[in-house]
């Protein structure tokens, strides 16, 4: 168990204004940091061990009562703690910047069990968790939770666990596909064809796209499934080959898979369509360079804060952070933006996460649903010759 107690930090950033509102904290907050580029993937494992938090690390709670508690949840060790610790150390960043002096982060470790890491976190008193990573484990945490009237942000992506006080916060690849397949059909494309990879990702993947492209007036005229070995993607491609033609083809799976599968695609009766991606294409920064996706469409939140917020974490911590880090630091600012009005102590008040005008941070625009899952608003970006070019901006907010 790890403290941050941001108001006994050393203040390193002294020269920067408090933001006036919460919500435009990220954007007020990053732009003085460099504007040099880094990579858009996870950074180096990093290893596990104690919490590089901020400059004051203590055991255990402090008995003072004037300010709220949070529990961040997340893996500091197993195979997964590089990613913990990236969002931790995203989140004491978060409160730096914020100068927040009404919220106290204590972080716990999901690795040793995710049961054993809530009962704690809630016999310590907290009345918010920020976490876990893994839907598994918000599975457990949830209703644990639940029973003390204790909320979950989850950072997962799987929005069947949402529901019951727990709210999905990672990135939906659902909303990623309808975005894309909106600017297609903007932009004349009508007959989509998918290639999704077997397994519980491509098929929400498939089911999503069956949606959009009914919503937005197109046909979805083939889908073919694989299994990531050549033998497979090559069959999925010959079928789609041979059920019909398509002027637009989604590859469902990470910007690695797609560069094996675009060039058996172009030999194989999808030279001209136009391919799609979804979210995890953003997190492979490798794509940019391969000449077979030129020209391919894919959705995801922006890139240009995170840029701003990874420029600042190497300078602090010594290596890239994690694309998910961003998820630490956007929990944070909409509890720091809420506990304006949160009494500590009290319970935290979860209707606040459903304000109708969302919350702004480091991946943009965000508000939950009654379902508890975020919604995001989304840029849609072109990979050309070694860049991402963004053609279709993300909404600044939502409309009411």
């Amino acid at each position: 168990m790890t403290e941050t107690d941001a108001p006994r930090q050393a203040d390193l950033f002294a020269s920067m204004k408090r933001a006036g509102r919460i919500v435009f904290a990220a954007t007020a907050l990053l732009v003085a940091a460099c504007q040099s580029i880094v990579p858009k993937g996870p950074g180096p494992a990093q290893p596990a061990g104690p919490a590089q938090t901020g400059p004051e690390v203590t055991e255990g709670l402090p008995t003072d009562t004037l300010r709220h508690r949070v529990a961040l949840l997340v893996p500091m060790s197993g195979p997964n703690a590089g990613v913990g610790q990236s969002i931790a150390n995203a989140t004491t960043l978060a409160l730096l910047d914020t100068k927040a002096d009404k919220v106290r982060i204590t972080t716990y470790d999901t690795g040793i069990g995710a049961a054993a890491a809530v009962n704690k976190a809630l016999a310590d008193g907290n009345k918010l968790i920020l976490g876990p990573l893994l839907a598994e484990d918000a599975r457990i945490v949830g209703p644990i939770a639940a029973r003390a009237n204790v909320p979950v942000i989850s950072f997962s992506n799987d929005t069947s666990v949402a529901g019951n006080g727990i709210y999905i916060m990672g990135y939906n690849p659902s909303q990623s596909i309808e975005r894309v397949v909106e600017f297609a059909r903007g932009k004349g494309l009508s007959k989509f064809a998918a290639l999704v990879p077997k397994g519980t990702y491509g098929e929400r993947s498939g089911t999503s796209l069956l949606h959009a492209v009914e919503g937005a007036g197109g046909t979805v005229v083939s889908m073919q499934t694989f299994d990531r070995t050549p033998a497979s993607i090559t069959a999925a491609v010959r079928k789609l080959q041979a059920s019909s033609s398509y002027d637009a083809l989604l590859i469902a799976d990470s910007g690695r898979v797609a560069m094996q599968v675009a060039p058996i695609v172009r030999k194989n009766g999808g030279a001209t369509a136009r391919l799609l991606g979804t979210e995890l294409w953003n997190t492979d920064s490798a794509i940019a360079a391969s000449p077979v996706l030129r020209g391919a469409w894919f959705a995801s939140v922006s890139d240009g804060l995170y840029r701003q917020l990874a420029t600042k974490y190497r300078a602090r911590y010594g290596n890239a952070p994690f694309r998910l880090s961003a998820l630490g630091y956007d929990a944070v600012l909409l509890t720091v933006r809420i506990a304006r009005d949160w009494k500590p102590g009290t319970t935290f008040p979860a209707a606040r996460l459903r304000d109708a005008g969302g919350f702004a941070g480091i991946d943009g625009a965000f508000r939950f649903g009654r379902d508890g899952i975020a919604e995001r608003a989304l840029e849609v970006s072109e990979i050309g010759a070694g860049t991402f070019t963004v053609v279709a901006p993300a909404p600044r907010a939502f409309a009411e």
